[in-house]
This record gives structure tokens, sequence and C-alpha cells, in this order.
């Protein structure tokens, strides 16, 4: 009997070790050398790799992002799906351990007369009342012959990994959005404050028109054409006014609080672009962006589903053992050891009519598989876009804010020459207008551009995989 039950030990120690499916490995992207647009540099390191309290330097930015990471519903969302992942992980640990049911009942019987088991009794000289007393524990185990449990614990742990990479990703996504929604906010700062300048630039211009028509100099068309660029330089106000006031919502509700004023310390002007913004190598996106972990998380869990369900068409081995203590009497109920019963029991199951739905299960788990690969593929090729797009919109958006600084200095001397000229009669009211109206465009412009090139910075910072640290 040793001999028997040591063979049948190490049978299932042997087939336990083998898999019924063959796992297939993570595919190794297609990743250029350098990104594009990426200058040539030695340093392997990126801005990635920089904490994002040292990326980004502004002391009322990083208390918004620290905010949004500790309140942001998103955030605390995410958290929560660790939370249940984690503990549907440490459930699947208790798979390989065998069941066990305790039961304890008490039931009495009494046969009619009338019938053919009261007949029989009342024959026998039997009493036609039985009691009967049983407390009994049950005990049934399933061999992981052909690694269903292994492969479940598997993809319950890459699960609760996903669910770290999900979160992450949250956060990358969170801090890119805070920054930008900080430098538009900043930006639209300093189109207020360009269009209140230049809402007195007007009306000071307007006061000279006005003198120049009580004396004889212009006609009423010119003060009318004033009132009305004066009127048009003033309708931004309200509108800047207006955007500043939802760009606060908006940035207060991502940090998880109630619309409200947010107090700023520093100008778009004074905020400043790294000089040196290192990428690193394109082959570390995989294990720094949490999109792309996430996605070959995915295909670990794909490949333990294929074992899981290949798994499902072979026989299930199970032991059972129940024992405890009968009677048919209370007080002899725990009469040890007259009282004591036990079972042992085992058992193959070989799924039959259910084969075809099992296979075609199988079959299904094989085309999620190849899926997984094929979004593993994407997500880096998505991840290798990303970065690219950022750098050439740095790059060129470093060329046009030279362009339009240039132009707003040209414009703002061609400005302050025309009202000179105008004032000694040797311009029109027209060129003083038209050169008004230009600088307030070409500044309102500027603004624009120094808001997308920091815009541009954070978001390599996040598609090269930085925020989450």
């Amino acid at each position: 009997m040793k001999k028997y039950i040591s063979g049948f030990a190490l049978l299932l120690v042997v087939l336990s070790a083998c898999k019924v499916s063959k796992d297939v490995k993570t595919p190794k992207p297609d990743l250029p050398d350098t990104f594009r647009n990426a200058a040539a540099a030695k340093d392997t390191s990126s801005i990635a790799d920089i904490q994002w309290k040292s990326f980004f330097a502004d002391a009322t930015l990083q208390k918004l992002i620290d905010s949004a990471i500790v309140r942001n519903y998103d955030m605390q969302i995410a958290v929560k799906n660790i939370e249940a992942s984690q503990l549907l992980f440490k459930q699947t640990k208790w798979n390989n351990v065998p069941t066990a049911d305790l039961s304890v009942t008490a039931n009495t019987t009494r046969s009619s007369l009338n019938t053919l088991n009261g007949l029989s009794l009342a024959q026998y000289g039997l009493p036609n009342h039985v009691e009967d007393y049983l407390v009994g524990l049950d005990v049934s185990w399933e061999a992981d012959i052909w690694g269903k449990i292994r492969d479940q614990k598997k993809a319950a742990f890459a699960t609760y990994l996903q669910t770290e990479e999900a979160k992450n990703a949250i956060q990358t996504t969170l801090v890119a959005n805070v920054s930008q929604g900080y430098y538009n906010l900043l930006m639209l700062d300093a189109q207020l404050d360009i269009a209140h300048s230049n809402v007195r630039l007007n009306d000071s211009t307007l006061r000279i028109i006005r003198l120049q028509y009580d004396a004889g100099q212009v006609t009423l068309l010119a003060v009318q054409q004033q009132e009305a660029q004066l009127q048009s330089a003033a309708e931004l106000v309200p509108q800047f006014e207006q955007n500043i006031a939802i760009q606060e919502n908006a940035l207060r509700i991502l940090t998880g609080s109630l619309p409200d004023k947010i107090a700023r310390t520093v100008k778009l002007d004074e905020m400043t672009i790294p000089a040196n913004i290192s990428t690193g190598l394109p082959i570390a996106l995989v294990s720094r962006r949490p999109d792309v972990k996430s996605a070959e998380l995915q295909l670990v869990i794909a490949n333990n589903n294929v074992g899981i369900n290949k798994a499902a068409m072979y026989p299930d081995l199970r032991i059972t053992a129940s024992g405890g203590l009968e009677s048919f009497k209370a007080s002899s109920w725990f009469n040890i050891p007259a009282s004591i019963f036990g079972i042992v029991a085992g058992s193959i199951a070989q799924p039959l009519l259910e084969h075809k739905q099992l296979k075609t299960q199988y079959e299904v788990a094989e085309v999620q598989r190849d899926k997984a690969v094929l979004q593993f593929r994407q997500s880096v090729l998505n991840a290798v876009g990303e970065v690219s797009d950022a750098l050439v919109k740095i790059e060129k958006l470093k060329v046009q804010q030279d362009i339009a600084a240039n132009r707003v200095s040209t414009l703002q001397h061609a400005t302050s020459n025309a009202n000179l000229l105008f004032k000694n009669g040797m311009a029109t009211y027209l060129e003083v207008i038209t050169a008004q109206s230009n600088v307030l465009q070409s500044e309102l412009d500027l603004a624009s551009v120094k808001r997308d090139e920091l815009n541009a910075v954070s978001d390599l910072y996040r598609s090269l995989g930085g925020g989450w640290r």
C-alpha cells in the first residue's frame, strides 16, 4: 500500500509540473535607435526619471499636483481597484488548500404503520420512531495536475500588477493635465493684462482724436472708429475673465476641491523651458510607460487564461474524505470509538458532452492572447509616436516663439511711432488704429505660443512615462 501511495504521489508531482499550453513570450517591439527630432546625445538618462516635484519647480503648481494625486476621485477609484485586486490575489493562494465543511445534524423519523417501512418495523418488533445524530467533517481536495490553479494564481497576480499600472497611468495623465491647466491659466492672466493695457492705449488715443475733432482737424468718423476700436479691446476683458474663472474651476475639480479662485505668484513670462531635454533611449519606454507595462501584463493574463481553459478539457482528480460521530441515540452520540465513522474516496471526472463548449472557450482564449500581442505592439507604437510628436512641437514652437517675440517688438515700436506721428499730424488716425489692432493680436498670439511650448514640454514628460514617481 505504501508503495502504491508513494508512486501515486510521485505521479501527481510529475503531472503537476507539466503545463498543457505553451506561453507566448512578450514580443520584441520594433523600436528606433533614437526618437525622431531628438537631439543626438550620449546621455541615456531621461527627464521621465525625474520625480515630478523636481521637474515642476513652481510652488503653486506643485501644491496643485500634490492635491490632485491625493484627492482626485479617479485616483481614489484606482486605489480601490488595487485593494480589490489585491484581495482577489490573496484569495487565489488558498486554491490549493482542501475545502472542509463541518456539519452537525439531528433528526427524528416516525414511520407510518400504513406504509411498508412501518409494517416491516412492526413485524420485527422494532420501534417505528428512529433518531439520528451526526457531527461530521467533509474534506475535498482537487489535485492541480494540469496547472490550472497555478495559472489562476499567475493571472490574479498579473491583474493585481495591472491595477497598479492603471493607477500610475492615471497619475501621469493627471500630472500633465494639472500642469497644462496651470499654464493655460497663466496665459489667460497674461492675455487679460494685455487687454487691459490695450484698453488704456485706445482710451488715450480716443481722447486725442476727440480733441482734434473739437478743433475741426478730423471728422466724426475718426471718433467713431476709435470708439469701436476701444470697445473691441474692452470686449476681450470679460471674455478672458470668464475663461480664467472656468479654468480655475476645472483645476480645482481636478484636485478634488470645490470650484474657487487659485492664487498665483508667477507670470507666464517667468516660466522657463529647460535648456536640455533628454529623452533617453526608446527601449526604456517598455519598462517606464504604465500603459505599455499594462499591455505587457495583459499578455501574461491571456497566456494563463489559455492554460486555464486548456486544463478544463482534461480530467479532474478529486479526493474526498468524510468522518465524524454518528449515533441513533443522543446519549451515545459521543461514545468513542463506537460512534466513529469514516469514508475516503477518489474520483476522476472527464467532461464529455460539454467538450465542444470547452474547446470553443479554449480557442477564444487563444484569439484573446493573439489580440493581447497586437495591443502590446500598438501601445509601444503609440508611445513612440507621442514622444516624437512632443519633440517636434517643442522644436517648432521655439522657432514660432522667437518669430512672434520679434513681431511683437516690431509692432510695439510701430505703434509708438504711429502715435507720435499722429500727434504731429504726420499720420492718419487709421494708421494708429491699425497699429494698435496689430500689436494687440500679436501680443495675444505670443502668450498662446508660450503656453503651447510649456504644454509640449509637459506632454513630453508624460509621453516618456514621467509623473508617477
